[in-house]
C-alpha cells in the first residue's frame, strides 16, 4: 500500500520485498557508516601530546592510588621552563597539577588527582 495516496500498487508481493529488502541494506550501510565515524573521531582526540623541547619527563599513575598521576621532568635545555601534568580523567573533569619551575639541569616533579566519581586516568600529558 501507497502510505501518500492510500492506493494499492499493482506489482505483487515480489516487488515490495525487494524495497523492503534495499531498505534494510541502505539502514545497515548507514549504521555502519555512522560507527566508523564515531570511532575514528574518538581515536584522533585520544592521541597523546608531545613532551615540551628541552624537557625528558617520566609519567605514570601513583603505585597505591590509580586516581593520581605524575610528570617527573629535567631541564635538559638551557632555559628555565615551567611545566604542569595535565590528567584525563574519564567521566570526571580533567584536573592539572602544581606548575614546577626548573632551571637548566634541575628536575621536578608535578603531581595531579582524578576525582573519585570518575573511571580513573586515562591519559597523561605534560603542558608547558
Amino acid at each position: 500500500m501507497n502510505l501518500f495516496t492510500g492506493t494499492r500498487r499493482k506489482g505483487g508481493t515480489a516487488a515490495g520485498k525487494r524495497s523492503r529488502s534495499v531498505l534494510r541494506a541502505l539502514a545497515a550501510a548507514a549504521t555502519v557508516s555512522a560507527l566508523a565515524v564515531s570511532v575514528t573521531s574518538a581515536t584522533a582526540t585520544a592521541a597523546p601530546a608531545a613532551i615540551p623541547p628541552g624537557l625528558s619527563c617520566d609519567t605514570g599513575k601513583h603505585a597505591i592510588d590509580e586516581y593520581t598521576g605524575f610528570a617527573l621532568c629535567r631541564n635538559n635545555g638551557s632555559q628555565t621552563q615551567t611545566f604542569w601534568v595535565h590528567l584525563v580523567c574519564g567521566w570526571a573533569p580533567d584536573v592539572d597539577g602544581n606548575h614546577v619551575t626548573l632551571r637548566p639541569g634541575e628536575s621536578g616533579q608535578s603531581t595531579a588527582h582524578c576525582g573519585k566519581i570518575g573511571t580513573g586516568i586515562g591519559e597523561i600529558h605534560v603542558r608547558p
